[in-house]
């Protein structure tokens, strides 16, 4: 990690930063605190879930598709009152982000994932593997997502996607 950082220019704290943000959208969405989730983005975001073929391929097909801070709490508003699905709960294990680049401000990582889903039954099952895409720039000093792709590449999902990934 020292050689990327040194590379890049990335301080040790802007790491430990990413890190920080990764670990916090975990967090909210395995504790069911979702109505946090839109608060780790800026205003003007992306917020994509698509399959890994599809991204390979510049293919526009995507599960979600938010383009704003708005369709994520519309998102939300949704989950908790307009979706039907058996309730859940998630857990992700996340690796750590490989650093790409630090443009204008703009970090882009990327990291892989794993979620795994519990239902009611207490029966865990791997729910979606794969990685995340992001960018990612300081609001109020705070680092926040200006777009996160979920690329995922596990090609059957079990149930209707209704929690973000």
């Amino acid at each position: 990690m020292e050689l990327a950082e040194a590379k890049l220019g990335i301080e040790s704290s802007v790491f430990l930063d990413i890190c920080k943000l990764q670990t916090k959208y975990s967090q909210v969405i395995d504790t069911d605190k979702l109505e946090d989730w839109p608060d780790l983005f800026v205003d003007d975001c992306l917020y994509k879930i698509q399959p890994r073929e599809n991204f390979d391929r510049d293919l526009e097909g995507s599960v979600i598709v938010c383009t704003s801070k708005g369709m994520l709490v519309d998102r939300v508003v949704a989950h908790r009152h307009a979706n039907i699905f058996a309730e859940h709960v998630y857990r992700h294990v996340v690796g750590m982000p490989l650093i790409h680049n630090t443009d204008d401000g703009m970090i882009s990582t990327s990291t892989s994932y794993v979620v795994f889903r519990t239902l009611n039954d207490g029966e865990s099952v791997t729910y979606s593997v794969g990685r995340y895409e992001d960018k990612l720039v300081r609001e109020n000093g705070t680092l926040k997502f200006k777009e996160r792709q979920v690329i995922f590449d596990t090609n059957q999902i079990a149930t209707q996607m209704v929690t973000p990934i």
